[in-house]
């Protein structure tokens, strides 16, 4: 029996606060006008329960006499039911009439003279349409939504005077073994010692606590063994167990809310569980592997790579997947779909064969292949179509017959499965990134992969080098190379004629080059889009082959000798690059260059170049670097650390930068340096990091700055030259997370008095190299806004919906593999007769 209903709440009441100082916020200098407050967050963590606790504190209820709540996923599909049921919530006993216009006119009227509170629970965009010429704006009012969109929170938000969109979040661990402990509400044998395994695989979901400690309620004990076996067949108990019908709706309404076309995003969602739950992600991995595996997909390359970005902002915008880096001019790096989600995904891809261990006996008929290591803290699981489980031993898993699989992924050590993994004769995608004991010689049958597009090596192994048939690869299209431990890389791969992305930190093998002798290992169109990077050592090849590739987006060069010859080369071979587009609108165009001191006369070479880039990114011996930078058409985002002290004029030259929406400053002293009003009219994001002086911010400057990061362990109060009250659209401050706790209160109470309440970040610094004079920053806790979730009200108002079938999901995916086969299949001929010429 679901009991949650009966226990207290739990830490609902900070978030509370914060809500109840929102809904009273007021514009200094402005009239208490309309306010619209989006609680908005992933299925189950709590927006219906929250907004409902602070529609009913007793202070909320006095200061507006007029209240309704209407649930909005009720009325789905329905403009008037909606407008109809919100009426009779305003006046009870009293029916709406008319038609559409008549109720909307009626609502205006009847709200007309009074102050307001209306919750809009689970709403969509059409309803949201529907009803927001009803409010009448003159009032003391406040409307609160919840939805699990965020780009629908920020338009809901954007129809008030100075709108608030919060962010629900998970639990933290004492909360949610809090939560566990009152929902189970009784001695449970074993508990104590596997609560602490229930709350990390929850990760932080309240809804999935809930679910499991109703679960538990019939059983007489729960050890850690038993924890194991339940969660190694979790998606089982949710399609069986009444205990989490609740929790399976919340989860599969996400899924089939998404769309079918003209991307399969729920084909996109379920890829994701080729990674381990809690697994980081690289973004950009992620979407070349959509792209290698053509579930997105398109005939020309640079629209498909912007239908693979949109696919992932959608997830992330549904709060499906989720970001877990700190905001970084937009761009998330690395992502995770929510532990729950994940494991539902992961069962539902099992069922429907699209998903399965190497281990697994039945693995013949699966799309994709994923290999685990057992490390002693977790267990191993194999599932089937008929829920049987295999443990095979790593050392004793082989692949003993042709397999079907698309996809190889290997985490953890694979043991003698390396060596076989040329059967998969269909792979598109190998990724090795996170094998453990990959050595050189598994490398040697890998050209027999003739459909291979997407292939990471990396791990802990011993591999050092790549094989020189890798040249047989005719489809590859990234090479990934960044853990690996190969430093050479052999002139063959440059032959390549579809690789579009090398990844790495490597030298060109081959020495005395020669303008003839390097044009017969370039295809004749180079498909190269990413070289990154590369590591100059005496040895023109690379700075002569960049002048041949037009191709080229995304460009990463570490200088490392001191040859002025070379250097000559590598200029020009920078030069071509930068001056070989003017358009602004082919988008990104990047370079980062680590220079030393004797390779900064590279910059002073290239001052008079003038060509598109939008990223540019410098560190080293950076003096007089300004000009150069300032030439460049459209640049967007510029990134500075310098090892040197930059003069005055080097940093005022900055304000030319006119089209900069982000600026990172590593390192440089800004003494004396004054941002005005029309300086970087555009910037959205400023980063500071470990400047010993901070810049003078002109009061009316930076008008559009969302986010201000001043990243340094000594900073304390906030600088007299900088007033964040200024920056009216300030979303997020980034704070070091070694300042002391003083300055941790002064700039949350700062965050506090700005309008838009902009949340706090603390971010801890790490050296990426023994001198300490890299750095960057990894999120260190979660920003000081967190929402806890309550059991004392019912959870989200979800429509009834029926489990999905295996025979549903197994067709839609077939769909997707039927609208690839034959095209693929004729490709794989041509490439075969290629390699086999």
């Amino acid at each position: 029996m679901d009991t949650s209903s009966r226990v207290k709440p739990v830490g609902i009441e900070k978030p509370r606060s914060e809500l109840l100082e929102l809904l009273n916020n007021n514009i200094e200098g402005q009239p208490d006008q309309l306010n619209v407050i989006s609680i908005v967050g992933f299925g189950g963590l709590g927006k219906s329960t929250l907004a409902k606790a602070l529609y009913e504190f007793p202070d909320v209820v006095r200061q507006y006499p007029c209240r309704a709540w209407v649930v909005a996923s009720e009325h789905r599909g329905s403009t008037k039911g909606l407008l109809t049921a919100f009426l009779e919530k305003l006046r009870p006993g009293a029916p709406a009439r008319g038609d559409v216009h008549q109720v909307q006119d009626d609502i205006t009227s009847y709200l007309n003279t009074k102050r307001y509170l209306i919750v809009f629970d689970d709403i969509e965009e059409e309803q949201w349409d529907c009803i927001k010429s009803t409010f009448p704006k003159n009032t003391r009012s406040r409307i609160i939504v919840t939805t699990r969109i965020q780009a629908l929170a920020e338009v809901c938000c954007s129809h008030g005077t100075n709108g608030y969109v919060y962010n629900v979040r998970s639990l933290d661990e004492k909360n949610s073994k809090e939560l566990l402990a009152a929902v189970l509400n009784k001695q449970l044998p074993g508990f104590e010692q596997s609560s602490t395994l229930i709350v990390n695989k929850c990760d932080g979901h309240p809804l999935s606590l809930v679910s499991i400690a109703n679960y538990l309620q019939r059983k007489r004990e729960f050890t850690e063994a038993d924890f194991k076996i339940f969660w190694s067949d979790l998606g089982s108990h949710m399609s069986e167990e009444y205990a989490f019908r609740k929790l399976q709706e919340i989860l599969l309404n996400n899924y089939r809310s998404l769309p079918g076309r003209p991307v399969n995003l729920k084909a996109c969602l379920l890829y994701l569980c080729v990674f381990p739950n809690g697994h980081p992600i690289s973004s950009s991995n992620l979407m070349r592997r959509w792209l290698a595996e053509r579930y997105v997909h398109d005939p020309d390359p640079s629209k498909a790579v912007v239908a693979a970005n949109k696919s992932l902002k959608e997830l992330i915008d549904r709060n499906i997947i989720r970001p877990i880096d700190p905001s970084k001019n937009t761009k998330v790096k690395t992502c995770r779909a929510h532990g729950i989600m994940h494991e539902f995904m992961l069962h539902m891809s099992m069922s429907a064969k699209f998903i399965t261990s190497l281990r697994d006996p039945q693995r013949r008929n699966y799309r994709h292949l994923i290999m685990e290591g057992c490390p002693a803290t977790s267990t191993c699981r194999v599932s089937n179509v008929n829920n049987r489980h295999t443990s095979l031993s790593h050392e004793g898993t082989s692949v003993d017959e042709k397999l079907r699989a698309h996809s190889l992924t290997v985490f953890g050590r694979a043991g003698e499965a390396l060596v076989d993994f040329a059967k998969c004769e269909l792979l598109r995608v190998l990724d090795l990134e996170e094998c453990k004991d990959l050595k050189d010689d598994h490398l040697d049958g890998i050209h027999k992969l003739w459909h291979l597009k997407y292939l990471s090596l990396g791990g802990t192994g011993t591999i050092s080098r790549l094989p020189k048939k890798i040249e047989k690869l005719h489809c590859l299209e990234t090479l990934d190379m960044r853990k690996a431990r190969i430093e050479t890389l052999p002139v063959e791969v440059m032959k390549l004629p579809h690789l579009a992305h090398l990844l790495g930190k490597f030298k060109l093998g081959k020495r005395d080059w020669k303008t003839t002798e390097l044009c017969k290992f370039l295809p004749k169109e180079s498909n190269l889009q990413t070289l990154a990077g590369f590591i100059t050592d005496n040895n023109p090849g690379f700075p002569m082959l960049i002048v041949r590739l037009n191709k080229l987006r995304k460009v990463k060069i570490w200088c490392n000798d001191d040859d002025s010859k070379s250097l000559a080369e590598l200029s020009t071979g920078i030069k071509n690059f930068i001056e070989h587009e003017l358009d602004t609108s082919i988008g990104v165009r990047s370079l980062s260059l680590h220079l030393r001191s004797s390779s900064g006369n590279i910059l002073h070479s290239l001052e008079n170049s003038f060509g598109y880039l939008s990223s540019l990114k410098l560190h080293g011996a950076l003096s007089g670097l300004t000009l150069f930078a300032t030439s460049l058409c459209g640049l967007n985002e510029l990134c500075l650390s310098s090892t040197n002290d930059l003069m005055n004029n080097d940093i005022s030259n900055l304000r030319r930068l006119i089209h900069l929406e982000y600026l990172k400053l590593v390192k440089i002293n800004l003494g004396g340096f004054c941002i005005r009003k029309r300086d970087f009219p555009r910037l959205l994001r400023l980063c500071l990091a470990q400047c010993p002086i901070l810049p003078t911010i002109e009061k009316g400057a930076l008008r559009n700055l969302v986010s201000l990061q001043l990243l340094s362990e000594h900073l304390s109060d906030i600088p007299a030259g900088i007033e964040i009250r200024s920056h009216e659209h300030l979303q997020e401050i980034g704070l070091d997370s070694d300042i002391n706790e003083e300055a941790k209160i002064v700039w949350e109470n700062a965050a506090k008095n700005h309008p838009k309440r902009p949340g706090v970040l603390y971010l801890k610094r790490v050296d990426t190299d023994e001198s300490g004079s890299m750095v960057k920053y990894v999120a260190a806790m979660k920003p000081a806004t967190e929402i806890i979730y309550s059991v004392m009200q019912e959870e989200e108002q979800i429509p009834a919906v029926q489990p999905v079938s295996v025979e549903e999901l197994s067709s839609a995916l077939n769909n997707i593999v039927a609208s690839q086969s034959e095209a693929h299949r004729a490709f794989g001929r041509n490439i075969a007769k290629q390699a086999c010429g």
